[in-house]
């Protein structure tokens, strides 16, 4: 009994050891499920206000409604909330719990409806950035003739149908599981044993390649396109103002007419333009202009790359193990995949900031929303056009607030003519709030 006692108690010692850790990985566990829960509540309750203010906002200010751009914004904020909606709290569940509950059916549903959302929620981001390319770099001066009610509507429908084909069509019809049977087999019986309690999704190497090129990298392609060329054009009208601000600077016998261009982010033309009479910039004045320009270009550079870093932070990594896993033999971690996914999921919070937040006409909604109607945010009044000098125009990079000032030649049918061009174009620059 003696020899026997030191055994017992160093086996009682081990008993204890094993339980105490078993109850810190659970609460470990626990609070790391807690954490998790809470991180991703925070992240749908964020995308959902910001989405669902975007669209209330359109619908309370007639304004915005007056604007055909700001549809697309309005119809991106709907996708990204249906994603907030539908998507996200189902695998927010799946992700804490471990467990899929809802059946196969409902797994092949949610999984569709990810894939549409998703890419219709890319699909707009696209359309942002061709009508934005449309309005600057193709037809400025006849924007409103070219940009119809119905070209939008037939964008805006490409952008909900087109998804459909590689989402709920192939999706269920089991399109996407041809010639990876087994492998589907192999994980069902390792997660579970089927769709019941596991949501499994794979994809065959036809569906990764062309899902990926729909949803990714061909509307990659054209907004990187897009923005490169509305860049190039409005580092162009920049210096094309410059050119005639120096032309403006010769002394003359009485005052010049002088436009402040000042492109914010807002849709209202009252808010881009001050005309004020003042003579033209001295010699000592020319001096800052150097600067100024590189201030104006440096953050229109900063506001795109804002933009497409974002976009491609969030979706790239994802579609790129999307590309690669079918030909690596699926051996990617689950956990990887997860978390590309939930990044993809957050950019459908960042675009209500990225598109609508920056637009100082949204802005003043969203306070007139939040404020209960506080008339200080209510809009002073519209851009009136009493005589043709009055004439509003705009040059806006996504968002970047420029302050040029445009000094008309003294010669009278230079004057005219730049009155002419800003008359002409101020429909097509009143959609340069946002690119």
């Amino acid at each position: 009994m003696d020899t026997a006692s030191p055994r017992y108690l160093l086996d009682d010692l081990i008993n204890t050891g094993q339980q105490q850790q078993e109850q810190q990985q659970e609460f470990l566990s626990s609070l790391e499920t807690i954490i998790l829960t809470i991180f991703l509540s925070i992240i749908i309750i964020m995308t959902v206000f910001g989405n669902l203010l975007v669209m209330v906002a359109l619908c309370k200010d007639r304004h915005l409604r007056k604007k055909k751009t700001n549809y697309f914004i309005v119809s991106l904020a709907f996708a990204d909330l249906l994603v907030a909606l539908l998507v996200m709290p189902f695998a927010a569940i799946e992700l804490t719990t471990g467990q899929w509950r809802y059946g196969e059916i409902f797994c092949l549903v949610r999984t569709s409806l990810d894939v549409l959302l998703t890419t219709a929620s890319i699909l707009h981001l696209c359309c942002i950035a061709l009508d934005r390319y449309y309005a600057i770099c193709c037809q400025p001066l006849v924007y409103r003739h070219k940009m119809t009610p119905v070209r939008v509507t037939v964008m805006l429908s490409g952008c909900w149908l087109i998804p459909i084909f590689i989402s709920f069509l192939p999706i269920m019809q089991s399109w996407n599981a041809i010639g990876i049977e087994d492998i589907i087999e192999e994980r069902h019986v390792l997660a579970g044993g089927s769709n019941d309690t596991s949501c499994v999704f794979l994809v065959n190497r036809p569906y990764a390649l062309i899902c990926s090129a729909v949803a990714f990298y061909v509307p990659l392609a054209l907004m990187v396109l897009a923005y490169q060329r509305i860049y190039v054009t409005a580092m162009t009208h920049v210096r094309q103002i410059e050119t005639l601000q120096r032309a403006g600077s010769a002394p003359v016998s009485g005052p010049a007419p002088v436009i402040t261009v000042r492109s914010s982010t807002s849709s209202d033309p009252s808010e881009h333009y001050r005309l004020r009479t003042t003579r033209g910039p001295s010699a000592p004045e020319q001096a800052p202009i150097a600067n100024s320009r590189m201030r104006v270009e440096t953050k229109a550079a900063k506001t795109l790359a804002v933009i497409m870093g974002c976009f491609c932070l969030c979706w790239a990594p994802f579609f790129i193990t999307n590309v690669v896993d079918p030909f690596i033999h699926y051996s990617v971690p689950w956990q990887l995949w997860t978390a590309w996914l939930w990044l993809g999921y957050i950019n459908s919070g960042l675009n209500p900031f990225l598109y609508a937040f920056l637009n100082r006409a949204f802005r003043r909604a969203f306070l007139v929303i939040l404020c209960c109607g506080d008339e200080r945010y209510t809009r002073q009044g519209s851009c009136s056009y009493v005589h043709v000098h009055r004439a509003c125009s705009a040059a806006s990079v996504n968002g970047t607030s420029m302050a040029l000032r445009l000094s008309f030649l003294p010669n009278r049918s230079n004057s005219d003519n730049g009155r002419t061009i800003l008359a002409n174009e101020q429909e097509s620059q009143d959609s340069l709030g946002t690119l």
